[in-house]
């Protein structure tokens, strides 16, 4: 049996129009020899009426402390809705179809409720269901504790859904619909020469997905690159190939194309982060010191990143709704932070980097070159990010692009 797994987000979800589009593409695939494994966001963003921020919203107007066992009962609902209506829809244009819930999809969640990361899979029930020639329609988001309670996956968790599901019935491959044809060069609405990329390694996305593109969740991708399964980035609303993520190639219909190596594969962006900026000069037992600032951060359940740790300085960033909450708990420690407000990360991801000198070089200049200062920078095996202003991101972004000419492959 070919196994296909589809997930299909809310926008391609949100009315009875658009989910025929869905019955469509599920029937074509069928009809290819494969037995289709849907998984369902809830329907629509932000406003909707089952949307999950809907729901959020819904639960905090009486309490702004949701009980996070109940919360997560809730927002399991707006998936639940929805796959209902799909299944019900596919089965009404003679596509026979049945829904089950996560718990029934056999995905056994470590009890964390809010955002929960699967254990195991038990996929019988769904295989039963494929057996029987049925299209298996299953609500992402969610699945069972341990202990027997609904618990969701957290933001992008559908995505994570589809992964685990594809892994554990060997998938031939795991289709992500969305609302863009693929995986970018760069944001389309702030440049306007950006490339749909026909391939990406797991690698490369995953750090494309951390550094904030939103086209995948990179637990997913995480996940199928555990048993190598192929997953492709499509568009529930044309008939592109998208593109494919994996770490080999895959003969598609048009002729490779023989190309100069690509260092960079796509440049990315995170807004609305503070940078915070404790002075240590002055001060003695730094050691001490720089245990409790993050001791402190931890406790406050507050998340920190691109951290740097220096004998003059410690400094870090934090979400920027999260930054006057950080303040305070410095100044519980007697230290005094310097905070920038309205900072942006942007980033350069590419596998092929790696040992390569130069390409700092060409980072710097191309923010010198429009006068962008750099706050902050850092770096991996496969991205380097730099800290700028919130007025500079978009300008930083569009350099960078055509610094690396990533608009000319």
């Amino acid at each position: 049996m070919r196994i296909l797994v589809q997930k299909f987000g809310g926008t391609s979800l949100a009315t009875t129009e658009l989910r025929s589009r869905v019955c469509d593409i599920v029937a074509a695939n069928q009809q290819a020899g494969y037995a289709p494994v849907v998984v369902v966001s809830a329907m629509g963003r932000e406003s909707a009426a089952y949307a999950t921020d809907t729901l959020i919203n819904l639960v905090k107007e009486v309490n702004p402390d949701p009980l996070p066992r109940e919360l997560d009962i809730l927002l399991s609902c707006g998936e639940t809705i929805c796959g209902v209506l799909l299944a019900n829809q596919l089965t009404a244009q003679g596509i026979p179809a049945t829904f089950l819930s996560g718990e029934q999809a056999g995905i056994v969640t470590d009890g964390n409720y809010g955002n929960a990361h699967i254990r195991f899979v038990n996929p019988q029930k769904l295989l039963d269901c494929l057996e029987k020639g049925l299209v298996t329609v299953v609500a992402g988001f969610q699945g069972i504790g341990e202990n027997g309670d609904l618990t969701t996956l957290g933001r992008g968790g559908s995505d994570t859904t589809a992964s685990a599901l594809g892994v554990a019935l060997n998938a031939e491959f795991i289709d992500i619909y969305t609302d863009v044809a693929g995986v970018m060069t760069a944001d389309p609405r702030i440049v306007e020469n950006a490339r749909l990329l026909d391939s990406i390694n797991y690698n490369e996305i995953c750090q494309l997905a951390r550094d904030g593109a939103k086209v995948v969740h990179p637990r997913a991708i995480e996940i199928a690159m555990q048993k190598g399964i192929p997953v492709r980035i499509r568009s529930t609303f044309s008939d592109s190939v998208g593109t494919m993520v994996s770490n080999q190639a895959y003969i598609i219909d048009e002729p490779v194309k023989i190309i100069s190596d690509r260092l960079i594969t796509g440049i990315t962006y995170t807004s609305n982060i503070s940078q915070i900026k404790i002075s240590m000069n002055g001060l003695d037992n730094k050691n001490i010191i720089e245990l409790k600032v993050f001791q402190a951060m931890a406790e406050a359940g507050i998340s920190v990143d691109f951290i740097t740790v220096q004998p003059e300085a410690i400094m870090f960033t934090v979400n920027s709704d999260k930054a006057m909450k950080t303040e305070g708990v410095l100044r519980n420690l007697e230290l005094i932070p310097d905070i920038e407000f309205n900072c942006a990360k942007v980033a350069i991801v590419g596998a092929a980097m790696t040992g390569i000198p130069g390409i700092m070089y060409k980072v710097v200049e191309a923010l010198s070159d429009h006068d962008i200062p750099i706050l902050q920078s850092g770096d991996s095996y496969t991205n380097i990010w730099c800290l700028v202003k919130q007025e500079d991101m978009k300008k930083a972004v569009r350099a960078l692009h055509d610094k690396f000419e990533l608009g000319n492959y």
